[in-house]
């Protein structure tokens, strides 16, 4: 199969090798519209003769920013035809981000989606004292739509652009990812062609789909390069690409589209599991047993160990009466998952490959492109603790306290404008990915911690508090924690719950689920101090949670807490807590 080096050479690949009739869809007003891969190419064509005839030059910055739809991919295109930069932004940020962006990119042109996202991208641009022509993706009379930017091209423009195409080199900068963070200003990865096509190609190695046939739900940022990826190998493949409506409708979207994977993040795929077991908890009888049995069959499993004939006869059983329905309400056709962005529970790997659905974890960074690693579909190589063997082309070695080193064609140029922090990161040709890892002489790859999430107690001992919140986080009562105590005596946690996880066991315990001081019933605070007594059973005497406090608030992408690929932002998090953090440790 030819391969593109280029990424606006991925669709013409398409249209000669699969000619899709739906390449991409969205779903607007209760309809799906939806592009052949004809209409994709015209689409992003037409759009970029109408860049150039508003003086887009080679080389200079478009921001796009937008919730997924086909709209993204015709701009990320079209700029890409021209030699421009594609600047993505999350629909999510402030004002105030948009304004250092805008002014840091210097960015020329701007895309939005929404007309809220036309108002916080003028203030932010007014912020930055930048002047910037703002297209919209919706119908709205506040600004011109971006379908008046489409022109068929003149002959002159046809010829411009091939001449701009042929100049355009594998290793030249295409697109520049302001990465959200947890601390501090964003910084703006530099990625190339070469950067995004090794790693979507090497990925798309991985994948158990059938080119030119398959399809896939899309939900994850389009603006996060795990997502973004992903879209190019798609392209590659020949499958369908489905735009989710929104992360609420994903499974009716799910019965709908009935894909044949998609990629997540664990936060997602740990509220599916929390979903299913509240289900659970509602049957009675023996349908109840059943349930609670395959469960537990489930959470036994190892795909690339020999479980035995009676485990194997009754996992068969497990997956006929219980796992199917599982499976049925992912849409029935899922090959695989893939999962990155933060580390998965490996017992959720573990039940959801007894019930048939592989869930293959990556591990990455955005200045990688992001894939480093990323799990095999194959059972006899699945390896559920580890984050899957090295791609292809991707090197790795562990330095001397631990922290994973990254070499190959996915390391980023670098940091726009910031040749210091560039090269504290990059050293002898070795990216630092700030990750604790471990890597087996097979190229089997294990992450342990974030270098820089790891802190010390005032005795002197180290904790790894991502791998603590994981096990706490297997408690169906608990939605979200963040262990800390740097400097302190002991770890702590702060606890957010899941109120409808809590609702019903209040319910079957003969507590009233409504009471506005549900959390400080002192049934409530046992139940979490059991929870959190039997996470600390697999830690060491110095690393176990001393103390914990029930949160009231939900921790959310909206509310600060949490990044858009739904990560903790310690920091912030710590902040707003600060007298509840000083009330735990008695200070």
């Amino acid at each position: 199969m030819k391969t593109a080096t280029l990424l606006f050479e991925l669709l013409p690949l398409q249209l000669e090798q699969f000619n899709l009739d739906v390449c991409i869809a969205d779903k607007k007003n209760g309809k799906w519209r939806k592009f052949s891969t004809k209409e994709a190419i015209e689409k992003s064509t037409q759009l970029s003769f109408g860049l150039m005839s508003k003086g887009v030059l080679a080389g200079e910055k478009v921001a796009i920013i937008s919730e997924n739809r086909t709209e993204w991919n015709f701009v990320d295109v079209a700029v890409q035809q021209i030699g421009a930069i594609s600047v993505p932004m999350y629909p999510t940020i402030s004002e105030d981000d948009y304004a250092y962006i805008f002014e840091h990119s210097e960015t020329k042109i701007v895309f939005v989606s929404s007309e809220e996202i036309y108002h916080k991208a003028k203030n932010g641009a007014a912020k930055a004292n930048v002047d910037l022509p703002i297209y919209i993706f919706d119908e709205s009379k506040l600004t011109e739509h971006w379908s008046s930017l489409l022109e068929n091209g003149t002959e002159e423009q046809k010829l411009e652009m091939k001449q701009r195409q042929a100049q355009i080199n594998e290793l030249d900068l295409v697109t520049i990812i302001y990465t959200s963070g947890t601390t501090g200003q964003p910084k703006g990865v530099m990625l190339n062609h070469k950067n995004i096509i090794s790693n979507a190609t090497a990925v798309s190695e991985r994948a158990e789909y059938k080119n030119g046939h398959d399809r896939v739900l899309s939900f994850l940022p389009l603006c996060h390069i795990f997502e973004r990826t992903a879209i190019y190998f798609y392209f590659q493949l020949g499958l369908s690409v489905y735009y989710a409506e929104s992360l609420e409708t994903i499974s009716e979207n799910l019965q709908e589209v009935k894909p044949h994977g998609f990629n997540t993040v664990p936060r997602l795929i740990e509220k599916i599991y929390d979903k299913i077991i509240e289900k659970g908890f509602a049957l009675s009888g023996i349908k109840k047993q059943l349930f609670f049995w395959s469960v537990n069959l489930g959470l036994k499993y190892n795909p690339d160990q020999a479980m035995g004939f009676a485990y194997n006869l009754q996992l068969k059983i497990a997956r006929k009466l219980i796992f199917s329905k599982w499976q049925e309400a992912l849409g029935g056709n899922v090959r695989h998952i893939i999962v990155g962005a933060s580390a998965i529970q490996p017992r959720l790997k573990r039940v959801f490959w007894a019930a048939d659905i592989k869930i293959l974890e990556g591990y990455g960074l955005t200045e990688t492109s992001p894939g480093i690693s990323i799990g095999l579909p194959d059972p006899t190589q699945a390896k559920l603790d580890y984050v899957g063997p090295l791609l292809t082309g991707v090197q790795v070695i562990i330095a001397s306290d631990g922290e994973i080193l990254v070499k190959g064609p996915n390391v980023m140029i670098g940091y726009y404008k910031d040749q210091e922090k560039t090269d504290e990161v990059i050293v002898d040709g070795w990216f630092h990915t700030g990750d604790i890892g471990e890597l087996t002489p097979d190229n089997f790859l294990r992450i342990t911690d974030r270098k820089k999430e790891m802190f010390k107690t005032s005795g002197g001992k180290y904790i790894a508090p991502q791998v603590m919140e994981n096990k706490l986080k297997e408690s169906v009562l608990i939605e979200q924690v963040m262990v800390i105590g740097e400097n302190r005596k002991f770890p702590a946690a702060l606890i957010v719950p899941n109120l409808d996880a809590l609702a019903s066991w209040a319910e079957r315990h003969g507590l009233d689920k409504n009471d506005s001081d549900l959390l400080n019933q002192p049934e409530v605070r046992k139940k979490f101090q059991s929870e959190v007594d039997e996470a600390n059973e697999r830690f060491g005497h110095w690393e176990q949670v001393k103390k914990f406090e029930i949160l009231k608030d939900q921790w959310s992408i909206a509310s600060g807490e949490l990044t858009p690929t739904l990560k903790l932002k310690r920091r912030i998090i710590k902040e707003k807590y600060t007298n509840l953090i000083e009330k735990i440790y008695g200070v």
